[in-house]
């Protein structure tokens, strides 16, 4: 459990990271800066423990490819500096990798203390956004994203999305990245854009479902799930049914979920037995 940095004060400190990413993206385009121009960022988290930045940094390095200084004490605490590869800058981007960054930070009991980039408005760089190379930029974005580096495979998918606006895979790719960043609304709003492209993505329809259904609106989410039942496999028509049945039990509809969570386990959801078992008496 974090002592140093706690889960209520990431919660906190949550909408001012937003704020902030969204100050620093200001005072560079006003110095200049243009969109998707690739800028390195200096950066510092600091904790109470020597040992957690330690962590961190390995993390930083193996999965970021990121730079590292020594760890410095400062006061009472201690320091780690470092700086990033290139990071491609947009408003939308650099709170993501911020938001990114925040949270490697809480997972090893340190905060996100501070970032910066210095660029020449004269020299700027820019990736290649050519219509060629869509498919390189989401097996990129892939491979970033197996690697545990969020915010640079939110920016592959980004990058896929402005060379082809109809790339599905695309914006559920995103959804997924945005909500484990805990931004559940722009998630949805990316699965919105998969299922207005192609409305029989069963994959979108179930993660949209699920994020409905951790947000309390259970009703929408089944709406999900019954599209799911109407046409998907028996996989993921299981899934469907256990999730349904879930909700119906938020619901108090009980008998409707072990309904649903008996259809699931017909169809070789094994894992709805467990639900079934605590809800469903003997029936």
């Amino acid at each position: 459990m974090n002592q140093f940095f706690t889960w209520d004060d990431f919660v906190e400190n949550f909408g001012a990271e937003m704020r902030f990413a969204g100050e620093v993206y200001e005072g560079m385009t006003k110095n200049g800066l243009r969109d998707h121009c690739l800028c390195q960022f200096d950066f510092t988290f600091v904790s109470d423990q020597k040992q957690n930045l330690q962590r961190l940094a390995e993390v930083l390095t193996n999965r970021y490819s990121y730079t590292v200084a020594e760890i410095e004490s400062v006061d009472d605490e201690w320091e780690l500096n470092g700086e990033t590869g290139e990071v491609a800058v947009t408003e939308d981007t650099l709170m993501y990798w911020a938001l990114d960054m925040a949270r490697r930070g809480y997972e090893f009991d340190a905060k996100f203390e501070a970032y910066g980039a210095p660029f020449d408005p004269d020299e700027q760089r820019f990736p290649d956004l050519d219509a060629a190379k869509e498919n390189f930029w989401f097996d990129w974005a892939e491979t970033r994203y197996d690697a545990g580096d969020l915010s640079a495979a939110l920016i592959g998918w980004s990058h896929v999305i402005t060379i082809n606006p109809r790339n599905a895979d695309a914006f559920y790719s995103r959804a997924i990245v945005k909500a484990e960043l805990h931004t559940w609304k722009s998630a949805l709003r990316d699965y919105d854009a998969a299922l207005e492209i192609d409305p029989e993505d069963h994959r979108a329809l179930i993660n949209r479902g699920s994020l409905k259904a951790d947000h309390n609106d259970h009703q929408g989410a089944m709406a999900d799930y019954d599209k799911v039942i109407q046409f998907a496999s028996d996989a993921d028509k299981a899934m469907a049914y256990f999730n349904r049945g879930n909700s119906k039990l938020a619901l108090e509809d009980h008998a409707g979920a072990c309904a649903d969570w008996k259809r699931a386990q017909a169809l070789g959801a094994e894992y709805a037995q467990e639900r079934i078992d605590e809800n469903c008496g003997h029936s």
